[in-house]
């Protein structure tokens, strides 16, 4: 049986998006009339392959059923003005996800903010560079990592998560957790978003325990477990794998408060992450809100060899800009003033620019 995605693509910003969409030749993506789209690429699947074709906006009505009826469709959440379910983000403008990590054993920055005065200190610090979002965890999902008992997962991070709910009341706060137990704790002491990167799969439970709640979650994508995920990782077709795991996934959620995350670096090597970020406009189809992190991640080094760093914010800013482009909403990474920064001088060169 034949399956048909679609994504949007060959994208206008600014004057000229607008103007296109008055003249009705372009698209509003996702609501948002500063970037626009008069062409879809249409992917085509079946059990022994996946084709795909460039489609002019203007011609789908010439089209054959059932693949005209399917574009149509995905045309209605691709242009839908997504509702801004979590506190302090407008789904309209770009957020940043500010990440908080507090554990010794992080890739990048374990133990550095692991007493509760360097924590503190660090979340103002976001905020003040423009986060609008806090994403706190207390276990390593790293590549090779293992997992922290629900105790001591719970001992890191409570303090924090107790502090942010009395300083920070118009921020929102995002649970980096793939246990029930702290999901649940975190929520009754203030939390608005759950971030597991399972996709609610560590735990058969989760989500029925979480349903219980009117609690944003991110369903995120990841093959295997952080202990094997890296393991030459394999798909049939990435882009359309994470596609049918993400439909799948949405419909176990009832209040469908949902952003999708489709896991840069979490089971997929080089070939998978590049592919997905070149390609991630296809994930507006499914009309949710999308978060992306690419901040420090290994596929930067992959590429930069020996112009790789530390921080990686060259390479996290690089990917980060080209993600906007693509019309993507949330965006979490650690140097949030200079990603910031990027994203208000990338804003400002698109809105003036003409052809």
């Amino acid at each position: 049986m034949k399956k048909y995605y679609t994504r949007a693509c060959n994208f206008y910003y600014g004057s000229n998006a607008n103007l296109l969409i008055k003249k009705k030749l372009a698209l509003p993506l996702c609501g948002n009339r500063n970037i626009a789209f008069d062409k879809v690429e249409v992917f085509t699947r079946n059990k022994k392959k996946v084709l795909s074709k460039i489609i002019n906006l203007k011609k789908i009505n010439a089209l054959n059923n059932p693949i005209k009826k399917k574009i149509k469709q995905d045309l209605k959440n691709i242009t839908l003005k997504r509702k801004n379910f979590l506190k302090s983000v407008n789904f309209l403008e770009p957020s940043i996800m500010g990440i908080l990590n507090l554990t010794p054993d992080s890739f990048s920055d374990g133990g550095k903010f692991n007493n509760l005065k360097k924590a503190k200190a660090h979340i103002l610090d976001m905020i003040k560079s423009g986060a609008n979002i806090i994403d706190v965890g207390g276990e390593s999902t790293r590549p090779g990592s293992k997992t922290v008992l629900p105790d001591v997962e719970w001992k890191r991070i409570e303090n924090v998560v107790k502090n942010f709910s009395k300083k920070h009341k118009k921020i929102c706060l995002s649970i980096d957790t793939r246990k029930s137990e702290i999901m649940i704790k975190a929520i009754t002491l203030g939390a608005n978003l759950i971030n597991d990167v399972s996709g609610f799969n560590y735990e058969s439970q989760s989500l029925s325990k979480l349903n219980k709640y009117n609690i944003a979650k991110v369903i995120h994508h990841m093959q295997g477990t952080p202990n094997t995920m890296q393991k030459n990782p394999k798909y049939k077709n990435v882009l359309l794998d994470i596609y049918d795991f993400f439909e799948k996934s949405a419909k176990k959620i009832h209040n469908k408060k949902i952003v999708i995350d489709p896991g840069i670096g979490f089971g997929k090597n080089l070939k998978h992450n590049l592919t997905l970020i070149s390609k991630i406009s296809l994930f507006h189809s499914l009309g949710f809100p999308i978060l992306i992190g690419t901040s420090r991640k290994r596929f930067i080094s992959q590429i930069s060899g020996k112009n790789d760093s530390k921080s990686r914010i060259g390479g996290t800013l690089a990917s980060v800009l080209f993600l906007l482009s693509q019309g993507v909403q949330i965006f979490r990474v650690h140097e949030v003033n200079e990603i910031m920064q990027g994203i208000l001088v990338f804003k400002k060169i698109l809105s003036n620019f003409k052809n």
